[in-house]
C-alpha cells in the first residue's frame, strides 16, 4: 500500500495531539502550575476506549483485538 511522506489522517498519535491542545486551550492556563494542572487533567480524557477509538479512525481496526 503507497503511503504519502507524511499522512497525519493515517496516524493515531495526531488525534490524540488534537484532542490534548483543544483540552489545554479550553483550560486556558496562564501560569506554569495551572498549565501542569491543566495536563494532569486532560490525560484522565484519555481512557483506553478512547485510544482505541483513536486507532479505529486512523484505520487501526483489525490490531484491536486486545482483552480489556
Amino acid at each position: 500500500m503507497y503511503l504519502p511522506s507524511y499522512s497525519p489522517d493515517l496516524n493515531p498519535i495526531e488525534q490524540a495531539f488534537a484532542k490534548l491542545k483543544a483540552l489545554l486551550r479550553s483550560a486556558a492556563a496562564r501560569r506554569i502550575p495551572e498549565l501542569w494542572a491543566a495536563i494532569r487533567h486532560a490525560f484522565t480524557h484519555f481512557t483506553p476506549q478512547e485510544c482505541r477509538n483513536c486507532l479505529a479512525a486512523a484505520g487501526y481496526e483489525d490490531d484491536l483485538a486486545v482483552d480489556t
